[in-house]
């Protein structure tokens, strides 16, 4: 830490000393100058001369206010005003008493703001020149009257710029600050996003794929001892459906490592074009499900093509736990206008046919990710009996400010 540096510190968490120090100084240079005398005949000469005691006593009084300048800036400036005004009518010939009046107008000026600093430096350069030009003992014009008119406005003009400098790296400062609040926020605001989308997919992966390795177990345990060549079936369904678990939990995963660890899976993330695969799964499954798909081709954002894929996966998945062994599914997906919608309808009757009752994610889930793209979902079961699943996923994203269709 340079010199300058260490000055600074030591006046900022001491302002007291340094006022009096300051205080000591303006008095030293004030007594010196009330001992000099200015000539102006032929040159300008000066010459020494002993100040008169009131002189004196009028520097000590100014002096030793400066030591509260900044406790009181406007009492102090009042108290040297006045006795600057003092001096100037009773002094012959003058002492430099203007000098304590000055730092204290500058004292003022630096802690204000500009209105109050126009008004007071004025009014103080209005009374201290008036009256030394009005009852002082030099002719009107003297260069001594001028002298104070132009220091006094020196003190308002410098304490303005500092009050403004300081102002001004403080703003700096503040919107620095603001700036790094905000960043820190924007990056926590986009890791909760990131756990949540990566939570999401998690959950619709596993569900998917272990709901599909329960049952075909349950197949294979019930078949084994009769018909082999179908539990052998079953089996294999489930190992190709736990290689498919193992796959997108690897893929899913992958984002989370470090840059130097090994390179995640550069498979694409799945979507309407591997629907006939997924619910081939659920077919291999026991479940009979009938597709209807009037979409016309329409290309998706990777973002609602995902979204469209996992909902269509996890309610699939509620149909295979909750709606029974005789259920039957049908899955449409049809572009009406600026929409996708996708339906999921079930005809189960089972006894725990309500997605949801044993306390899973899996409408949760579908929820948020139709809430994330400014869409809706309509569940619920349906007269009759089953269950319908409903969601309307915009094809182009939407600005915050448009309401969904």
């Amino acid at each position: 830490m340079s010199t300058l540096q260490r000055v600074k510190c030591q006046a900022r968490a001491h302002p007291l000393a340094m006022d009096a120090v300051l205080a000591a100084g303006v008095l030293v240079c004030m007594v010196a100058g009330s001992f000099v005398e200015p000539r102006h005949r032929d040159s300008v000469s000066w010459a020494l001369r002993t100040p008169d005691l009131l002189s004196l006593v009028l520097i000590t009084l100014s002096a030793a206010a400066l030591v509260f300048r900044r406790r009181a800036p406007m009492t102090v400036l009042c108290l040297t005003g006045m006795v600057s005004v003092i001096e100037s009518v009773t002094g012959d010939p003058r002492a430099p008493v203007a000098m304590s009046a000055v730092i204290a107008l500058y004292t003022v000026a630096s802690t204000t703001d500009r209105p109050t600093t126009w008004r007071v430096g004025l009014l103080t350069m209005t009374v201290l020149t008036g009256s030394a030009m009005a009852a002082g003992s030099l002719p009107w014009y003297a260069q001594e009257n001028l002298a104070t008119f132009a220091w006094t406005g020196i003190g308002a003009t410098a304490g303005d710029a500092v009050r403004s400098r300081r102002a001004f790296v403080q703003a700096i400062r503040e919107r620095a600050e603001r700036a790094e609040r905000t960043r820190e926020e924007e990056a926590r605001r986009r890791v909760a996003e990131e756990r949540l989308r990566i939570a999401r997919d998690l959950h619709d992966v596993v569900a998917h794929h272990i709901a599909l390795v329960n049952v075909q177990a349950g197949v294979a345990a019930h078949v084994m001892d009769k018909r082999p060549d179908q539990a052998k079936e079953a089996l294999a369904h489930v190992r190709e459906a736990s290689r498919s678990a193992l796959n997108e939990l690897r893929a899913t995963v992958g984002l989370l490592r470090q840059s130097g660890d090994p390179e995640a899976p550069t498979e694409p993330a799945p979507g309407l074009d591997r629907l006939d695969e997924l619910t081939g799964t659920f077919r291999n499954a026991g479940l009979h499900i009938e597709v209807a798909r009037a979409d016309q081709d329409t290309t998706l954002p990777a973002a609602v093509d995902l979204a469209a894929y996992r909902i269509i996966q996890e309610a699939l998945t509620n149909v295979q736990k909750h709606a029974g062994p005789q259920a039957k599914a049908e899955v449409s997906v049809v572009r009406v206008g600026p929409n996708i919608e996708i339906t999921v309808l079930d005809d189960g009757s089972g006894e725990n046919d309500t997605p949801g009752s044993g306390g899973g994610h899996g409408l949760l889930g579908m929820r948020e990710r139709v809430s994330a793209l400014r869409g809706t979902l309509t569940t619920g079961p349906r007269y009759g009996g089953g269950f319908r699943v409903h969601a309307i996923l915009p094809v182009k994203n939407r600005t915050p400010g448009e309401d969904p269709a």
